[in-house]
């Protein structure tokens, strides 16, 4: 579905070139998801910048190809890309709580978003706002409220419903978390999750938070300095044959995770390893009595336990 060969991105200024994107080649499969992990500054918001084609000035793209489909990205002209843009790929920006018009309702801003963009037959009414308000957990009441009005996390919840509006091939996650507490981000992912098998849609996921990418993703690319140092399946991340800046990622949030007892010192930490006999449960009742494991496994959020996640223990034949 989206297929980057050899991307090159440089920002040019006065004091010379520098290249924040070097050589990178990825894919993303229809209804998968491709995590993209690294610290601040190597380059995930450059990337996918450019992949959009709305890469700010001085940036520059020098060379490589970017493919939706059988759209050539880099080459369309200006009227391509806006019947490419949130119709076929859309983007959930990094700080997207303040993405939103503030002085607009929700349902005025959908209703903008469904009105810039030419819809295809194949998408044809794409999704009405109250349909949208309810796939992503809301009421239909926010749709007449304005962004001040609602919480964090239901802002997070209004963009990604825009992000949504046309039913699009491929939604860009930036970030889409930041500044969430622990709860709200594995609400709204698992929420994403669900989305996904229900519109079919394939999705780029950038975080810095590596046990949660692999929760969540199928595929996970690791970016050192504008490069992609590994690409390969969430559950080998860490492993002995990783890139030795992937296994000090692992290593930093592993010495954190021994600090609060959640992984036993020595054991190659991933969210993979959960507890024999547990599964992860959103949105379930409460976390079961039977469960041994320590209270640092479970997560629960709201006074009517809506929203609660947590590994919840289910007997094995």
């Amino acid at each position: 579905m989206l297929k980057v060969s050899n991307l090159h991105v440089e920002y040019w200024t006065d004091r010379g070139n520098l290249r924040a994107v070097e050589d990178v080649s990825l894919t993303v499969a229809p209804g998968e998801i491709v995590g993209l992990a690294g610290e601040s500054g190597s380059g995930k918001s450059t990337l996918i910048q450019a992949i959009m084609r709305i890469l700010p000035s001085p940036g520059v793209i020098t060379g490589g190809e970017v493919q939706l489909g059988e759209v050539n990205v880099l080459e369309a002209s200006a009227s391509e890309l806006r019947s490419v843009r949130w119709v076929r790929l859309s983007l959930v920006f990094q700080s997207a709580m303040n993405a939103l018009n503030p002085v607009a309702t929700v349902r005025e801003q959908i209703m903008d978003t469904l009105e810039a963009h030419p819809i295809p037959v194949s998408n044809l009414r794409s999704l009405d706002s109250s349909e949208l308000m309810r796939l992503v957990g809301l009421e239909k009441e926010c749709l007449d409220k304005y962004p001040h009005e609602l919480s964090g996390g239901m802002r997070q919840r209004v963009v990604i419903a825009l992000a949504l509006a046309l039913r699009p091939q491929l939604v860009i996650l930036d970030e889409p978390t930041t500044a969430l507490d622990v709860v709200v981000q594995r609400e709204i992912l698992q929420e994403l999750l669900a989305l996904r098998t229900t519109l079919g849609f394939g999705s780029l996921f950038i975080t810095h938070d590596l046990p949660l990418m692999q929760q969540f993703c199928d595929r996970i690319g690791i970016l050192y300095g504008g490069k992609l140092v590994e690409m390969g399946e969430a559950s080998a991340l860490g492993g002995p044959d990783s890139h030795p800046y992937t296994r000090s990622l692992m290593g930093a949030f592993r010495s954190e995770h021994e600090e609060r007892g959640e992984v036993r010192a020595g054991e190659r930490f991933s969210l993979h390893n959960r507890p024999t006999g547990c599964v992860y449960r959103s949105r379930c009742a409460e976390a079961s009595e039977r469960c041994a494991e320590p209270p640092s496994w479970h997560s629960r959020g709201g006074d009517d336990n809506k929203g609660v996640a947590c590994w919840n223990w289910e007997e094995t034949p």
